[in-house]
């Protein structure tokens, strides 16, 4: 992607949607776009298809790369136009500033239909989840890390990371209520509170203190969560007003 930013590749003929690749940030639970299947979850963003999705597909790896090298201070529309081959105004227009790119590049990564790992237990399901973090927090270059910092500096990306994580956290429900079925926790239990328990050790001694990855880090954060959630440390709503 070294065209200008006024170069032919808005003369590019235009391909089968089918041809578009998704757009793939660095691996993990919150940031791993996959192509959208056929009969795609309720509610997931229709992406436009043919040269729009390939201009789209184009800026936002320019981002994520340019992100990645500089940092949030070191962003810029213009960079990323020239990055991804495109005019400036085009990104202009469509995305408007640099807080629309980032929306964007966290929006994008919620177009996808990632599920939680099974394992058959609960505090495998955990572990293999916290793993999947693990690995997107300590890839190079620290995209991941920089997306969550640029939250902090721009409203709109802070926007749409917290729409992100509402969605993963939404679909890693699944996890506690397999684990209930199987008699694993106590009836009731409330899921959200229990993931956030298991995986926030992941952001704060990586993000936080970063400290050197742990490879035992994922499974001691698991087995904590999964042990406190069976000795009721998460009772729902129903559960607390029966006490």
């Amino acid at each position: 992607m070294t065209t200008p930013a006024d170069a032919a590749s808005e003369q590019e003929p235009e391909r089968h949607p089918d041809q578009e690749r998704a757009f793939e940030p660095s691996p993990g639970p919150a940031f791993e776009p996959a192509p959208e299947p056929h009969g795609a979850r309720p509610g997931a963003r229709r992406r436009p298809g043919g040269r729009t999705a390939r201009i789209r597909r184009q800026v936002l790896d320019a981002v994520l790369a340019e992100l990645g090298e500089h940092g949030y201070d070191g962003l810029t529309t213009d960079a990323v136009a020239a990055r991804a081959g495109v005019h400036r105004t085009t990104v202009y227009r469509r995305w408007g500033d640099v807080g629309g790119l980032l929306a964007d590049v966290l929006d994008a990564a919620g177009d996808d239909d990632w599920q939680p790992p099974d394992t058959g237990s609960l505090e495998g399901d955990l572990r293999a989840l916290n793993e999947e973090i693990q690995t997107a927090l300590t890839a190079q270059p620290p995209v991941v890390a920089a997306l969550i910092a640029a939250s902090f500096r721009s409203e709109k990306a802070a926007h749409a990371q917290r729409r992100l994580w509402e969605d993963r956290y939404a679909r890693c429900e699944i996890v506690v209520t397999r684990a209930v079925r199987r008699g694993e926790l106590p009836p009731h239990t409330e899921a959200l509170p229990l993931l956030i328990a298991a995986t926030a050790p992941l952001y704060h001694e990586l993000l936080l203190l970063r400290t050197p990855p742990d490879p035992r880090l994922p499974g001691r954060a698991a087995r904590a969560a999964a042990l406190a959630a069976a000795a009721g440390a998460f009772p729902g709503a129903a559960a607390a007003d029966a006490t």
